[in-house]
């Protein structure tokens, strides 16, 4: 099992015949994803050979659904596209849509999330990597061969991280891998992933991976605290960021000691998560914590 996406995911990309959708629906496709289309209106009735496969194109996203049955949809388009490529996918019905873009204007995220949740669509980003079911489906730019199936699920608001923690867990192996994105508008949290892993019967233990500025970490922490029982390790990213000094992702916005590294990790700590100092160090506290240590 994993959470969100599973080898009978079916895949629409929206921007498949740009230069970032052909490269990644052709590396999506090398990993096993069925990719059933892409969707472009001024190219609709075509299609694109990736190697040893034919991709339709379709017009628009329904139009996508009700040709091939299409379940999870992948946003490569520009950022001044995004908020209607992903009001067009919620309308059409999609269960989930993982929107790859950065640059989205915090306005238009504001409102495509909030129009997905009243379609019943889950956004994965914007701004993010995706994620990916090892060994099932890979929907997004998250590396396929870094890491194999297994039963440590993870989420993580950093891309870099959540490969350089798939990497260094490789022999161990994930469920699913989620790159919830770092923008100020995100539309799946720490806290949903948690509860979906909790849920997930073939998720035996979850890192969370999180970063300096907001509050999401230690809201996350307050959810664990009340809600999981599985053991959750965690990397906080941003101990050694200067004071007063313009951190990478736009939600990476500290205010005094409000949003700092060690805020984040005093709160994890205090509901029983193990938190590491480097992801190198996170990695040997999953492994410790799997062989039943300390």
């Amino acid at each position: 099992m994993a959470i969100h996406l599973t080898k009978e995911s079916k895949i629409l990309v929206q921007g498949m015949t740009g230069g970032e959708g052909m490269k990644h629906t052709r590396r999506m496709l090398a990993s096993g994803t069925n990719v059933v289309g892409g969707v472009n209106p001024r190219k609709a009735g075509r299609a694109v050979d990736f190697d040893d496969r034919s991709v339709p194109v379709f017009g628009s996203v329904h139009e996508g659904i009700d040709a091939t049955g299409a379940d999870v949809t992948v946003v490569f388009v520009p950022p001044a596209f995004a908020k209607a490529a992903v009001l067009e996918a919620s309308d059409a019905g999609i269960g989930l849509a993982v929107v790859i873009t950065e640059g989205i204007p915090v306005h238009d995220a504001v409102a495509f999330t909030a129009h997905a949740r009243t379609r019943g669509t889950r956004i994965i980003g914007p701004n993010c990597p995706g994620l990916i079911s090892p060994g099932q489906s890979n929907a997004g730019i998250i590396p396929a061969d870094i890491a194999k199936p297994g039963r440590i699920g993870l989420v993580s608001k950093s891309g870099t991280l959540t490969y350089q923690l798939m990497y260094e867990l490789r022999d161990i192996g994930f469920s699913t891998c989620v790159g919830i994105g770092g923008d100020p508008v995100v539309g799946t949290t720490h806290i949903d992933c948690l509860a979906a892993f909790q849920d997930d019967p073939d998720t035996d233990l979850i890192v969370l991976i999180g970063e300096i500025g907001g509050d999401a970490e230690e809201r996350a922490a307050a959810y664990i605290r009340d809600h999981v029982t599985k053991p959750v390790v965690g990397y906080i990213a941003g101990f050694t960021a200067p004071e007063g000094r313009t951190m990478g992702h736009a939600g990476a916005i500290v205010s005094g000691s409000s949003g700092t590294a060690r805020a984040k990790k005093e709160a994890l700590e205090a509901a029983g998560v193990k938190v590491g100092s480097t992801p190198t160090e996170t990695a040997q506290q999953v492994l410790a914590v799997l062989a039943g240590g300390a």
